[in-house]
């Protein structure tokens, strides 16, 4: 396992450790970037079907009653298990991650028969799940979404689109949020679970992007849901759809720290080995001074990170703390793994070496769950909030 220092912080319990030491044992033998990996579809089912089968999903789902590992989900781990696996495979992050954020509303709001028939297959890595909140013009600012579910008896018909959904094209079963209309703006949007086989669900486009995932634009044109298959409350879906990010936010912080992590053991690796005048490229004091500069910025992400994490985990409020991990992990993560890549030289550049994987897996982290920006206007935001004058 790399540095490991950090788990005896006293952000984390010993079963925190003992987790990531056998997650880091299981993936060291289990996951890896290969040349079947190609198809991306294939190489991202063979990796939810092999998490689930080794129990890791367990920790995504909440719950023991359904297949959780635990009643609540438990933000350390989940942040541990997303660092780790990014450090061994940026895919099995993203699998994991998505099994997470596609049931997380099923697992805080859905019913007893909702998480029976969903969230044990979720956890055996026998049903993939999506996350569906994306729209063309409903990015950043998501309860702008135009996506609409109209009342029909005993069932709902939703029409419109979503876009960048993750898991895309493979899910089992899509968590769609659509705009009811019981109030304006936020307070109309409710939540629905639509199987993938569902009529009036079509996987419109297949999008391609730099670190190749299942990723598509969905189209509803008359698709019938029932009632039944709703989530919480009418109206109450964008409440659910914050809350179930902000379980998950810090997990990005997390993942950008493992994409970290791996680009300095890779630096590493490198400048102690490649011979460059008369000595090695570790001699340099240039060299060493990118080092210190890697080492620092992961040691600040890996704080701000795990305070969030420690923080949500007591009950306690944690939107500023989510959004400074997010921000500075996932900002810091791309510094990092550019200077690792820098010391590389040109074989940095040859596609597919660890370097240039990372290189393209960290730039998505600064715009998904919140672009960089929106964090930064978030942290403001609240800043602003604890000195402003309360209006009457």
């Amino acid at each position: 396992m790399a540095d490991t220092h950090y788990l005896s912080w006293p952000f984390f319990e010993p079963r925190h450790a003992t987790f990531a030491a056998a997650l880091d044992e299981w993936a060291a033998a289990s996951l890896g970037h290969t040349a079947s990996d190609h198809d991306v579809d294939d190489a991202c089912r063979r990796r939810v079907r092999a998490l689930g089968e080794a129990g890791w999903l367990r920790h995504a789902v909440g719950g023991t009653a359904w297949g959780g590992a635990v009643e609540v989900i438990d933000t350390r781990t989940i942040c541990l298990a997303r660092e780790t696996l990014a450090r061994h495979d940026g895919l099995a992050d993203f699998a994991f991650a998505m099994q997470g954020l596609g049931s997380g509303a099923i697992t805080l709001a859905g019913t007893d028969a909702q998480k029976a028939q969903y969230l044990p297959r979720v956890a055996r890595g026998e049903a993939i799940a999506a996350f569906a909140l994306s729209e063309p013009d409903s990015g950043s600012d998501a309860a702008a979404l135009q996506c609409a579910a109209r009342r029909d008896g005993e069932d709902y018909v939703l029409d419109g689109e979503k876009t960048w959904i993750s898991n895309g094209g493979i899910a089992d079963f899509y968590v769609v949020f659509a705009r009811t209309g019981e109030a304006p703006g936020a307070r109309g949007i409710s939540a629905f679970i639509v199987d993938a086989d569902t009529a009036g669900l079509e996987i419109a486009e297949r999008i391609d992007v730099i670190a190749p995932h299942p990723l598509a634009r969905l189209q509803f044109t008359s698709c019938r849901v029932p009632a039944s298959q709703r989530i919480g409350a009418a109206g109450e879906g964008f409440k659910l759809a914050m809350r179930t990010l902000d379980v998950f936010r810090t997990s990005v912080a997390a993942a950008a720290l493992g994409f970290a992590r791996r680009a300095l053991d890779e630096a590493l690796a490198r400048v102690t080995t490649r011979r460059m005048f008369g000595g090695v490229l570790a001699d340099l004091q240039l060299t060493q001074s990118s080092l210190a500069e890697m080492a620092t910025t992961i040691d600040s992400a890996a704080l701000l990170t795990y305070r969030a994490a420690w923080q949500r985990d007591q009950g306690q409020p944690v939107t500023r703390e989510a959004a400074m991990a997010k921000y500075v992990a996932t900002e810091g993560a791309q510094r990092v793994i550019d200077a690792a890549l820098q010391l590389w030289g040109g074989m940095g550049v040859v596609h597919d070496v660890p370097v240039e994987r990372l290189y393209r897996e960290i730039r998505a982290l600064r715009i998904y769950e919140g672009a960089s920006e929106v964090q930064q206007l978030i942290i403001a935001r609240e800043l602003l909030r604890d000195v402003r004058p309360s209006t009457p």
